[in-house]
């Protein structure tokens, strides 16, 4: 595939605005789900990072966006579209669930109307439990059960790179796959992105301000990704979220006829071309010479 088609297929749209996408594959898992839910909760995402809703202020944090936020969704999405072509049973239910927490797992970092803290990034440390804080707000707001905010808070751990699943509080086998979905959609969507290279002096930016940097400049950070991936990431897509991310290539079969993982393809793509530009650089400046794309800012 070329890069503008493969371009819009990661974005689920043309337009890089993958509700339609999202809908679609939430339908054909589950015909019974209520997608007006799922749109109003999609629609409700944007009203708050977008600072129209009174009780949030805009943000502002150029990695940890609404763009990230919406395309862990369509990975998840497509994750889940994958595992039903495996004859992996969901129910709307834990469908809803586990598309609801990856809406809301990064809203831990957005600033509330008043906050007395300049940035997001002062709550990116255990952002999660902030971020299950307002999911339960939400949830209580709209009326919905008492056991979707408990299941979704343990869905939302499993995005905790740090986190241990085997130390959570009892929860059914339904909502451990939910939290091996999204957990790892939220590494595929991230380490996939085709702006990813040119997001990591963002996401370094972001973590010095927010206290939890463990590199000295944007640059280590760029130089320790390749051994971050495979000494951490791919050992949690494997074992802590046992291989759940093969029902990609089983999605891109069955939808597109494409039997192949692209997400995985996209990541070992970054990484290669990060190693490359890495062996022939002198500086975090040299680095972004070979980094031409722009990224989104929505």
């Amino acid at each position: 595939m070329d890069n503008i088609n493969l371009t819009h297929l990661f974005e689920g749209n043309l337009n890089g605005k993958p509700l339609d996408k999202i809908l679609f594959l939430a339908e054909k898992v589950c015909p019974s789900i209520d997608l007006g839910m799922i749109r109003e909760v999609h629609n409700d995402l944007i009203y708050f990072f977008s600072g129209s809703c009174p009780d949030f202020q805009k943000n502002t944090l150029p990695y940890h966006n609404l763009r990230h936020s919406q395309m862990v969704v369509l990975a998840a999405a497509r994750l889940f579209h994958g595992l039903h072509c495996k004859h992996v049973h969901i129910s709307p239910e834990t469908l809803f669930k586990g598309l609801l927490a990856a809406y809301f797992h990064d809203t831990g970092m957005l600033l509330q109307e008043g906050d007395q803290t300049h940035s997001g990034t002062g709550y990116m440390a255990k952002h999660e439990e902030r971020s299950i804080l307002f999911l339960h707000k939400y949830a209580v707001k709209k009326g919905f059960k008492e056991d979707i905010s408990k299941d979704c808070a343990t869905i939302i751990h499993y995005t905790d790179l740090e986190s241990d699943p085997a130390t959570f509080d009892y929860h059914t086998n339904e909502i451990q796959l939910a939290g091996q979905v999204i957990g790892s959609a939220d590494i595929l969507a991230q380490m996939a992105d085709r702006y990813y290279l040119e997001c990591l002096p963002l996401l370094f930016n972001e973590q010095e301000t927010g206290g939890i940097n463990q590199h000295k400049s944007a640059q280590e950070l760029m130089e320790h990704t390749e051994k971050f991936y495979h000494s951490v990431v791919l050992k949690r897509l494997a074992t802590t979220f046992s291989n759940t991310s093969e029902a990609m290539r089983t999605h891109f079969r069955e939808m597109y006829k494409i039997d192949r993982n692209l997400y995985i393809e996209n990541i070992d793509k970054n990484i290669n071309y990060l190693k490359k530009i890495i062996s022939k650089s002198n500086g975090v400046e040299s680095l972004e010479k070979h980094l031409k794309r722009t990224p989104p800012t929505t």
